[in-house]
């Protein structure tokens, strides 16, 4: 069921081996795959679980006014988070995807990154009650808890972050030319912000073309 390194991974991750791996291996699956047991009820529990962990952290741990506290909570809670924390553990080539989806980038896409990284909280949970599941969110989110990353940002965590800190519109990434055999092709993407410029990368993969958009854009405007 579970290849061993992705076994591997969720037991780091997850603080423990886990034992149903049907449930974990769903947790992982995308639509796309055509698996009816997909990520999408895990992801529902899931995303439960990490708010109500992360909001009695932020009641534990701050004395601020129950507004700011929401402020605090959606940020760390929202999907933006949920994907830089998966790209952070390495969590994409661990998913299972459908050939289009993964042709299409999905691998790195920030709603399936942040759908699987809560189903994956809803499988802990389902298996380990809400402490277990409390306990992973806590190692997971304990450096933007903290107000630290401890590692270098993934590039397209850091635009998105950039454009946000300066009250811009999200990035947009283009598809501009895709060409050569499928097992040799090359993907030239364009990311660009509003009222601020553009960037472009060509890479073996869109993926990897995103990423290196992301980084010129950051290395020209950052």
């Amino acid at each position: 069921m579970l290849d061993a390194p992705t076994r591997a991974f969720l037991t780091e991750h997850a603080g423990y081996e886990p034992a149903d791996e049907a449930l974990w291996l769903s947790a992982l699956t995308h639509g796309s795959t055509g698996d009816k047991r997909n990520y999408e009820r895990l992801e529902f529990l899931g995303d439960r679980v990490l708010g109500l962990s992360v909001a009695e952290w932020l009641y534990r741990n701050s004395e601020e006014a129950e507004g700011r506290l929401s402020q605090r909570l959606n940020a760390l809670v929202s999907r933006a988070t949920c994907a830089i924390i998966a790209r952070e553990i390495g969590l994409g080539p661990h998913m299972r995807l459908g050939k289009q989806a993964r042709d299409d980038g999905g691998e790195d896409s920030e709603n399936i990154l942040g759908d699987v990284m809560e189903a994956i909280i809803g499988a802990c949970f389902t298996e380990r009650g809400f402490e277990g599941g409390r306990d992973m969110v806590l190692r997971l989110w304990s450096d933007v808890l903290h107000g630290k990353t401890g590692k270098r940002k993934h590039p397209k965590s850091a635009l998105q972050e950039w454009t946000a800190g300066n009250r811009r519109r999200m990035p947009e990434y283009k598809l501009l030319d895709r060409s050569g055999p499928d097992h040799a092709a090359r993907f030239t993407v364009e990311v660009s912000v509003h009222n601020v410029g553009s960037a472009q990368a060509t890479a073996n993969s869109k993926q990897d073309a995103e990423t290196g958009a992301a980084e010129e854009f950051m290395r020209k405007f950052g």
